[in-house]
């Protein structure tokens, strides 16, 4: 990273729909310009409505937010890979970036008879949890 460049941090997901957008959105709010934030997935698809839900609820706005293929990301932008990945297989970022592994398990479901309460407290949990995992790793991110 030469001295001129913001240090760039990668979320990275399959779907870049609710972990990695929420991460995004979080990490943004959290360190502003001190980091270059970025977000993608190895299948993208789109955000998920939840993930809105839930972050509107602490005051991020993730309405405009587009998932984003991870083919799109220049590696010259990024100096740390998150993978947010639990059961599935994490996506690849082919660069010289460190990596760190955060496991937080996928809060969307396809099963409709969840219900919009239980969905909605998975996606709580969810974006809980990588803020508690911001706030532990901040130091490493920003690389103060």
């Amino acid at each position: 990273m030469s001295a001129s460049r913001t240090r760039g941090v990668l979320f990275l997901c399959v779907a870049n729909s609710a972990r990695s957008q929420m991460a995004e959105g979080l990490a943004r709010a959290r360190f502003g310009e001190r980091l270059l934030v970025q977000s993608a997935g190895s299948e993208p698809s789109q955000v998920n409505p939840y993930a809105v839900e839930a972050m509107r609820e602490v005051g991020v706005d993730l309405a405009a937010h587009r998932s984003k293929s991870v083919q799109t990301i220049d590696p010259a932008t990024v100096d740390v890979v998150v993978t947010l990945c639990a059961e599935e297989v994490c996506p690849v970022f082919l660069g010289a970036a460190r990596r760190l592994h955060w496991p937080v398990p996928d809060p969307a479901s396809r099963d409709a008879s969840l219900g919009r309460e239980v969905l909605l407290a998975r996606f709580r949990a969810a974006r809980d949890a990588i803020d508690d995992m911001l706030e532990r790793s901040a130091d490493e991110l920003t690389g103060g």
